[in-house]
């Protein structure tokens, strides 16, 4: 649908990733959902490198991110992210199954809109990305992108 920002999920679980995208069908979001498996693919996703390169120059509505990824964790991407003049306006959600105070902590230092520990049972899970996409998605009102794309983020 022409218009409405995807929702970036940056995680690298097969099952919360199935788990996560079926929630997100559930809220009837018309939102495209783009998956990133790693915080590197994340990145050159959100600042369009490499494979990205050619995608569309359209912030997400929101960035779902694991803390704990291969090749850049989250909480880098979240810090690169958030420092940037150009992106520092999007949305960021660290959705992960860490209670440690410190990752709460370090998250909110580096800029993160908001901390949610992935819920153990299935229905928790389920509602809890339900209400995540239909706030971040629809409710929220994002500030306009302003500013270019560094290549050297």
């Amino acid at each position: 649908m022409a218009g409405l920002k995807p929702i970036l999920l940056v995680e690298d679980n097969p099952n919360d990733i199935e788990l996560t995208m079926a929630a997100l069908e559930s809220s009837q979001l018309a939102n495209e959902i783009v998956i990133c498996r790693d915080g590197a693919e994340a990145l050159d996703w959100i600042y369009r490198r490499g494979p990205h390169e050619k995608r569309q120059p359209q912030d997400p509505a929101v960035i779902l991110l694991d803390l704990k990824l291969p090749k850049v964790d989250g909480l880098e991407v979240l810090a690169k992210v958030k420092r940037d003049p150009a992106t520092r306006g999007i949305p960021v959600v660290m959705l992960t199954s860490s209670r440690e105070e410190t990752d709460v902590v370090r998250s909110y230092d580096l800029g993160v809109n908001a901390f949610v520990v992935k819920p153990v049972g299935f229905d928790e899970f389920f509602a809890a990305i339900k209400d995540l996409g239909v706030f971040w998605a629809v409710l929220n009102e994002a500030p306009p992108h302003r500013g270019g794309w560094p290549s050297n983020v």
